[in-house]
């Protein structure tokens, strides 16, 4: 019997400086959105909706440690930033120590990058050995189709544990 299934969601949109992390949240919100200190609803169809906390603005360009901001946060549900930066493996150990399963879409190129570049930090492997699914979209076109594979990971994630609430 394998390990139990993580109890909490990080989707992330990982990517270099200004690759289209904070465009893909304003994207799937529906207008411009910033990182706050509560949690929100995340409308997923019509009338459906999830909370979950917002970390726009990746803790590697804030300089921050994940766990500083999260560890009183009980949303089931996180999007976040993350910078394609050495430091991001400490937000990636800090969620996999605390129970994340991980989603990240990883903007290869990015929407300001010369072209797709090698991952030269190692990151898909870290990931994937974790509890995780790992995809890898280019940045430079319209986000629209996955800005919609995000919303329809969540809301099959969240339907299965019965988190989507009237909105």
């Amino acid at each position: 019997m394998g390990p139990a299934m993580p109890n909490r969601l990080l989707v992330g949109v990982l990517g270099h400086q200004h690759s289209g992390k904070s465009y893909t949240w304003n994207m799937l919100f529906g207008s411009e959105v910033r990182r706050g200190k509560y949690a929100r609803h995340l409308e997923l169809r019509p009338h459906e909706c999830v909370e979950v906390f917002l970390v726009s603005g990746s803790f590697e360009e804030r300089q921050e440690y994940a766990g500083d901001i999260l560890k009183n946060q009980n949303s089931r549900i996180v999007l976040c930033s993350l910078q394609y930066h050495d430091e991001v493996y400490d937000t990636l150990d800090y969620l996999v120590d605390n129970d994340f399963f991980l989603y990240i879409q990883w903007l290869n190129p990015g929407r300001t990058d010369p072209g797709q570049y090698w991952d030269r930090l190692g990151l898909a492997n870290y990931i994937l050995t974790a509890q995780s699914a790992l995809t890898m979209r280019n940045g430079a076109i319209d986000a629209r189709s996955r800005v919609q594979e995000i919303r329809e990971f969540i809301y099959g994630w969240a339907l299965y544990r019965n988190l989507i609430v009237p909105c």
